[in-house]
């Protein structure tokens, strides 16, 4: 079975432009990303897909496989699905170009859990929310499931409310995304759904056309770099590893 990782990068950010080129520790942080995803054991092939000369040449420059594809995709999810029309695959995982700390093992994780579901659907990474820092930040998705671990909702606000008796576990989103190719050319050919709109989180489409997204739970913390302070963070734990 042939799986293909995919990382969309973008240099237009509007919090952080030019991200996918900042440096860390000598590198591009798309650098940091593909080395990161090159060590997974079932990825057969990784690409980064982009829509910018720079990013490209760059890439080309290290070595790092990459395709150019079109300016007009309104989320990563949709740059992966194009990509898939030219890159033959039974899985396609989609692995966030802000993600520098991400770790091999989560996307096999990602893998390994779509392989036990019918080719209809999806399946995303969480992990506990552990400090409160990541609860009341609206760059955080937070994630609500149902008993089976399908994703019933993503807001950037803090959910499930706890009015109950029941302490609430609060998820946040991982954002390492593992479809087949039959479920990701579905979500291309729909329109971006109200709620999708509303919060700005590609994962609603699926959830508000009815295709069911498992979430699976990793251990291992990431830091998405979405503001400049985030690669302080990022370079503080790097750092700790060396």
């Amino acid at each position: 079975m042939k799986i293909v990782g995919i990382i969309p990068a973008r240099y237009k950010s509007s919090r952080f432009p030019g991200k996918p080129l900042v440096d860390i520790f000598g590198k591009p942080m798309i650098q940091h990303v593909y080395e990161r995803s090159v060590q997974s054991t079932l990825l057969s092939e990784v690409y980064v897909a982009t829509d910018d000369e720079r990013i490209l040449s760059s890439c080309k420059e290290r070595n790092i496989s990459v395709i150019m594809t079109s300016n007009k995709h309104p989320t990563g999810t949709d740059r992966v699905a194009e990509v898939a029309q030219t890159i033959e695959a039974e899985i396609y995982v989609n692995i966030q170009g802000d993600e520098p700390l991400i770790s091999p093992n989560s996307i096999d994780t990602a893998i390994k859990g779509l392989l036990n579901l019918t080719p209809q659907t999806g399946t995303n990474l969480i992990k506990k929310i552990e400090n409160m820092s990541d609860l009341i930040d609206t760059r955080v998705p937070k994630v609500v499931v149902n008993d089976n671990f399908d994703a019933v909702f993503l807001s950037r606000q803090a959910i499930p409310y706890p009015k109950g008796h029941i302490a609430p576990d609060y998820y946040k989103q991982i954002c390492v995304y593992a479809f087949t190719k039959e479920t990701l050319l579905r979500f291309k050919g729909m329109r971006q759904s109200r709620n999708e709109l509303i919060e700005e989180i590609e994962l609603l489409r699926f959830i508000d056309n009815g295709i069911p997204i498992r979430m699976i739970e990793v251990f291992e913390d990431t830091i998405a770099v979405d503001v400049p302070n985030d690669v302080v963070k990022v370079c503080n734990v790097i750092r700790g590893f060396q």
